[in-house]
């Protein structure tokens, strides 16, 4: 496995990470005995950084991942990322006042059984408190030793700056995939203009762009994208032809849809780490393999196209006027 560095402060992660919210929530009935066994095949093989949330559950999420790092957390790069007010396993609003951040910081530290997280993000940037003041925090965390390095989650070009000003932030998690490009005009170069690493989530569009999914009626009952917009109707036919040509790059390839969204991106530089998500060990090898997958010029100038062609916001409104652009 390859290793890249987030930030110019000494954070060094394998280039394809995991994102393990799907062990526990969201997509589909969760599986915590398949969870382990896929973060523990990841550490083998050598993906080492794990992504969890306070909300992904919530909390259960992070009480998996702690299950999992007992007699391993020496191979583990653990993220995780507080921001919301929290009540009756639903989330009310982003909350990112410094006491709750300390308070969130010691649960989360309990619930993954470690004394010190690795990458500490705020998950959605709140507008009623200052971002200074939310990073002074987070940076007394690391005072303490209790965090390693800071990150922020969609946030915006501003509020990068401003918060670099009160301590450095060595990532930026962010969607971003062949199908969502809005990071590129200004905030991806925000971010290299501060030295801040770019994590992208949903790097396959929540398992869209994996080509598995043929038709709405494959997402289970419980599962969240039944909602999401780029699922419905009519967005969900217009976007199944643009899986096609992911499917026409990867049969030259002699690889899967996933591996080619995937590569994609870890083409675009190596301060890009994509972390797709998945519950299931076969998934984890598959997508770990795309960085050793080189797609040429007619690949990236067909798969470029992609992005124009999508139907669907790729949240609701609430959850998008929550997003920095």
């Amino acid at each position: 496995m390859e290793y890249r560095d987030l930030g110019n402060k000494g954070l060094k992660v394998s280039a394809v990470g995991l994102g393990c919210m799907s062990m526990s929530w969201a997509y589909g009935t969760p599986d915590e005995a398949e969870g382990i066994r896929t973060i523990h095949r990841a550490l083998d093989i050598g993906v080492n950084f794990l992504d969890t949330a306070e909300i992904y559950g919530p909390y259960k999420n992070e009480e998996l991942v702690g299950k999992a790092l007992k007699g391993r957390r020496d191979k583990a790069i653990v993220a995780t990322k507080f921001g919301f007010n929290i009540e009756n396993g639903v989330a009310r609003g982003a909350n990112s006042h410094p006491k709750h951040v300390k308070e969130v910081a010691e649960q989360s530290l309990k619930r993954l059984g470690i004394d010190c997280i690795d990458l500490f993000y705020q998950h959605r940037v709140d507008p009623k408190i200052p971002i200074e003041e939310t990073v002074g925090a987070m940076s007394e965390l690391v005072e303490a030793g209790k965090v390693r390095y800071l990150g922020l989650s969609e946030a915006g070009p501003e509020t990068l700056k401003r918060a670099c000003k009160e301590h450095q932030i060595s990532a930026l998690q962010s969607e971003y995939s062949l199908w969502e490009r809005g990071l590129e005009e200004r905030i991806i170069p925000c971010a290299r203009e501060l030295n801040i690493g770019i994590v992208a989530y949903s790097p396959v569009g929540r398992g869209f762009l994996t080509g598995e999914i043929k038709s709405f009626d494959d997402i289970p009952e419980d599962d969240y994208r039944r909602s999401d917009p780029r699922y419905q109707a009519e967005n969900f036919a217009k976007n199944l032809k643009l899986v096609d040509l992911l499917k026409e790059v990867a049969v030259k390839h002699g690889a899967t849809a996933a591996q080619v969204a995937i590569a994609w991106l870890l083409m675009l530089g190596n301060d890009i780490v994509p972390i797709p998500g998945t519950k299931r060990v076969k998934y984890l090898e598959e997508n770990s393999a795309a960085f050793s997958l080189r797609l040429d010029r007619d690949d990236l100038e067909l798969l470029d196209t992609l992005a124009k062609r999508k139907s669907g916001e790729r949240y609701e409104p609430r959850r998008m006027a929550m997003i920095e652009r």
